[in-house]
């Protein structure tokens, strides 16, 4: 599957905002945002008006980077959600946040989505005790995603995480860290999500 292989601090300097793309990078001097808060390129210093359609295509890319995800993905996830009963916006952020590499990074067992991702890929994470190498897959209530134990005796990383864990986790999600381990104790409601995307704008953007 196609994947944003260029450097990621870029897209936080174009969208204006960390993203938390590179994790604890993000929380020091050497972030970008912090090092030149300008958008990448010659004209980043010059200000521009925003057209409506320049702030709903921004609030997409947002939530696309935000959740490392290409176009046709992304689509792909607003026609689902374009179907689901209730609020488009909310279904898709919700599918958004279920995704596996998601859960496990908002559990606090990695530092970013993008090694989430990883740790998902290279079969690290158990989903009820199965292991699920597929970071799209999306959990759903009453689900236990876990670190495989091999990982956890092998792994400096996970050790560390167990050993200094001092992470809030959202209030739609249940960690025991002595254990890494995670349940997932509802779907997450709309105030459970602190992605600041303005999902509204993404729908008026693909319902032209």
């Amino acid at each position: 599957m196609a994947r944003y292989t260029d450097p990621v601090c870029r897209l936080c300097r174009r969208e204006g905002e960390k993203l938390y793309l590179k994790g604890e990078r993000c929380y020091s001097d050497k972030c970008a945002i912090v090092r030149k808060p300008v958008a990448p390129g010659q004209h980043g210093q010059s200000r521009k008006k925003v057209s409506e359609y320049g702030l709903q295509l921004r609030a997409k890319q947002k939530a696309k980077r935000t959740y490392g995800l290409m176009e046709k993905q992304f689509r792909s996830y607003f026609e689902r959600a374009e179907r689901m009963r209730g609020i488009t916006g909310e279904n898709l952020l919700q599918m958004l946040e279920r995704r596996l590499d998601n859960t496990v990074y908002r559990l606090g067992f990695a530092s970013s989505r993008a090694q989430a991702r990883q740790f998902v890929r290279h079969g690290h994470i158990l989903v009820d005790g199965k292991r699920v190498n597929i970071p799209s897959y999306l959990v759903d209530t009453n689900q236990t995603i876990s670190v495989a134990q091999k990982s956890l005796d092998k792994m400096d990383h996970f050790k560390m995480v167990r050993e200094e864990a001092d992470k809030t986790v959202p209030e739609w999600l249940q960690v025991d860290f002595d254990k890494l381990e995670g349940i997932v104790s509802h779907l997450p409601a709309r105030d459970e999500i602190d992605t600041p995307v303005e999902e509204h704008l993404i729908v008026e953007l693909y319902s032209k």
